[in-house]
């Protein structure tokens, strides 16, 4: 029940976010906001511009709206990034009936321009694995807040089955690569899938 309760804070959340960065966009002299222009949100998103953000959020509040309307714990079960329209989904479910009913859903939504489908059958088969994945995915983010500094908000990690899925834009192949050799130093790390997309 605390899993369900703290994803509907989550959604909550990143609906009022949403709202939020509309409004101060709208408001703003020429969509100027602080840093100026295209690069106005980098430090808290990494490459992306505040219109790119507002897109996302509204695609993933969307997403997770249909999920919620679905009824059988795809809200709960699984994990959703949105970046440019491209929507990297992870968790673990069941069956496949619902593995392939959480991508219809998903196309079902305005503005999506791909998906990656990460979403594995089963269940974590015991407290100690989930708990080992939730200690390594703190570990993934501590260690890409030291390695990279700021500019790791920029970024998403999502671990299943000691298994990090890194999400996210960068300009800085040469950060990537030296954040993903940090994160294969994490003990119990066994495989890293990099979705993030390098911008010129």
């Amino acid at each position: 029940m605390g899993s369900k309760i703290k994803k509907i804070l989550s959604f909550i959340t990143g609906l009022f976010l949403m709202i939020f960065f509309s409004f101060i966009y709208s408001c703003s002299p020429s969509g100027i906001l602080a840093t100026g222009g295209g690069t106005a949100m980098v430090v808290a998103e990494g490459d992306r511009s505040l219109g790119t953000v507002v897109d996302d959020a509204t695609i993933k509040v969307n997403i997770s709206a249909k999920f919620l309307d679905a009824g059988n714990n795809l809200f709960i079960n699984i994990n959703t990034t949105v970046l440019e329209g491209r929507v990297l989904l992870t968790g673990l479910v069941n069956n496949q009936e619902e593995r392939i009913e959480a991508v219809r859903l998903v196309w079902e939504v305005e503005g999506i321009t791909e998906i990656i489908n990460e979403i594995e059958i089963g269940n974590r088969e015991s407290i100690k694995d989930y708990a080992n994945d939730l200690w390594i995915n703190t570990q993934a983010k501590g260690l890409a807040a030291k390695t990279i500094g700021l500019r790791s908000v920029g970024y998403n990690f999502e671990t299943i089955k000691g298994k990090i899925y890194v999400a996210g834009i960068t300009s800085k192949p040469d950060q990537l690569e030296e954040l993903v050799n940090a994160l294969k130093t994490i003990k119990g790390v066994k495989e890293i899938i990099n979705y993030v997309i390098i911008k010129e």
